[in-house]
């Protein structure tokens, strides 16, 4: 690290003079990540299946027709559990930056909401690498559309009547 490096960043001259910190700060880097695979994970795969469990006991025993109130709770229970996940996903991400040490993003403004007369300066400037959030994001929904594609295509079956 050179030497103006470890002046900007307080924490870099500490680590590095406190190695047992800085494998703390290992070990609270590595719990961050598995934690924010594990969420971002349960966003599709644990939170329908508690969504539908809960469906199930509100329908009861009556398999003959559909309940208004099963639909209603399935409905209900994943958005709740979908937004819970994705706020603890959003402050995972936000300790994690802290973790490294990363400052805050600025607000960046969209590229369909900048002005035509040049205001926000060259989007090709703004452009930052990914974060280990949005790379875990990115690769969780790639993951999943995969592993739904195989279920679809070779393993589901038909839905049509068979004559």
């Amino acid at each position: 690290m050179t030497r103006a490096a470890a002046q900007t960043s307080p924490q870099a001259g500490s680590e590095a003079r406190h190695p047992e910190r800085r494998k703390k700060s290992l070990w609270r880097r590595v719990l961050l990540l598995a934690a924010m695979i594990l969420a971002t994970l349960n966003v599709w795969t644990g939170s329908p299946l508690l969504a539908l469990w809960v469906g199930s006991k509100v329908q009861g025993g009556s398999f003959t027709t559909l309940k208004m109130s099963a639909v209603g709770s399935v409905v209900l229970v994943l958005a709740v559990m979908v937004l819970l996940l994705v706020r603890a996903i959003q402050w995972l991400g936000v300790r994690y930056a802290e973790a490294v040490g990363r400052p805050p993003k600025a607000r960046q403004v969209r590229p369909w909401l900048r002005s035509t007369a040049g205001k926000y300066g060259d989007p090709k400037q703004e452009a930052q690498p990914l974060t280990p959030l949005e790379r875990i994001l990115v690769a969780m929904v790639v993951i999943v559309v995969v592993l739904f594609e195989v279920w679809f295509f070779f393993f589901a079956g038909s839905s049509l009547p068979q004559q």
